[in-house]
């Protein structure tokens, strides 16, 4: 099974198969990027496991790779701080569990992916930028449900 691992400080994309790491990418992160991702709008990349939960190869961003932020320990967080309420929390807990796709309109901010458009500059909402060519090798080695793991 293919692994994506993503290492905010050094702006580096790993994809792994079978344990073995395969290829490097340069990447740019949110317009605002240390730290955990808290809301909607703070422009801030997740750190944490998800996976890819959606694969949209009509995107503006030349095509973009969904990946399930929030994830339960997001939700948790957004719960106790009282930035989502428990339908919402109930609703992404057994969508993660379920290995689908969570609610991306809540406070905490969604539809946060790896996408192409170029790695100039941390320009994003949150995401990860890749160049259009290095999304396109990305697209065709993934599949849904493979594990994303962002790191600090």
């Amino acid at each position: 099974m293919s692994e994506i691992r993503v290492y905010k400080k050094d702006r580096r994309l790993e994809f792994w198969q079978d344990g073995e790491l395969i290829q490097t990418f340069k990447i740019s992160l949110g317009f605002s990027p240390d730290g955990e991702k808290l809301r909607n709008g703070d422009g801030r990349t997740p750190e944490g496991s998800y996976y890819i939960c959606t694969k949209n190869p009509v995107s503006k961003f030349t095509l973009f790779l969904g990946i399930s932020y929030p994830n339960i320990a997001d939700a948790e967080r957004g719960f106790r701080e009282g930035l989502i309420s428990q339908e919402e929390y109930d609703f992404i807990k057994v969508s993660i569990e379920q290995g689908k796709r969570p609610c991306w309109e809540t406070a905490l901010g969604g539809k946060i992916g790896i996408h192409g458009m170029g790695t100039s500059r941390d320009w994003t909402a949150g995401c990860v930028a890749m160049e259009d060519e290095d999304i396109k090798w990305l697209w065709d080695h993934t599949e849904l449900g493979n594990p994303v793991h962002i790191y600090k």
